[in-house]
């Protein structure tokens, strides 16, 4: 057995800078769950016209209402089974900002290809799209997000390009400051930047299998539909 991200990514995987290798290593097989430390030197967002959209995805932890400079942060990226049965790894952000913390969260699993993963968002997984994991030349790794879907009950809707995004991480490893970066991008293609942050990182691993997965980190809802 491999990480989703390996099996995802194929030999691809191994042009990855060999901390993103380990980072992006984390699974059942590895039995390691990894913990990130680190500052956003910048928060934003778009216009104002952004903020109640923001607003109501933050309900569900999508997505964060608040701009800032110098916030303090924590990435949770921990493996478990979902109620499916389906290897999944959480991507949980928290943002500690003046007057209230604020989650970002996503649970990714491996697609039914196997050559791309399903991120789902929130805490009910009503949306969910495909990423595209490729290894850049310096060793970095570039992240970018399909067609977004939105599903509740019976509903099952691809979102339409008008409201919907397209997302794009790139993260890093700089070896100068022994720390790893992060750039994340939401964009609509009518209406231009929506949300982002960039900033840095340490890491540090720990034996899932021992310690298993915190209350509070997997997701309220699950949804089996990729």
């Amino acid at each position: 057995m491999t990480s989703i991200f390996r099996t995802a990514m194929g030999a691809d995987f191994d042009r990855l800078h060999p901390r993103l290798q380990r980072r992006f290593s984390v699974g059942l097989a590895s039995g390691e769950a990894c913990t990130g430390r680190g500052v956003m030197d910048r928060i934003w967002h778009g216009g104002a016209w952004v903020k109640p959209f923001l607003a109501l995805g933050s309900t569900r932890n999508i997505l964060v209402p608040r701009a800032g400079r110098n916030i303090p942060f924590v990435i949770e990226n921990v493996p478990y089974v979902d109620g499916f049965g389906r290897e999944t790894v959480s991507f949980v952000r928290t943002f500690d900002l003046p007057g209230r913390a604020r989650r970002f969260d996503a649970q990714m699993v491996l697609g039914p290809g196997g050559d791309r993963v399903l991120d789902y968002l929130g805490t009910h997984q009503h949306l969910a799209t495909d990423l595209r994991l490729t290894a850049e030349a310096d060793g970095s790794l570039l992240i970018r997000s399909g067609e977004h879907r939105f599903r509740e009950g019976p509903l099952d809707v691809r979102v339409p390009e008008l409201v919907g995004a397209t997302a794009e991480v790139r993260e890093s490893y700089d070896d100068k400051a022994d720390r790893f970066r992060v750039r994340v991008s939401v964009v609509n293609r009518f209406f231009g930047p929506l949300f982002g942050y960039q900033g840095s990182f340490t890491a540090t691993y720990t034996d899932v299998r021992a310690r298993g997965v915190r209350p509070g980190l997997r997701p309220v809802r699950e949804e089996a539909r990729g």
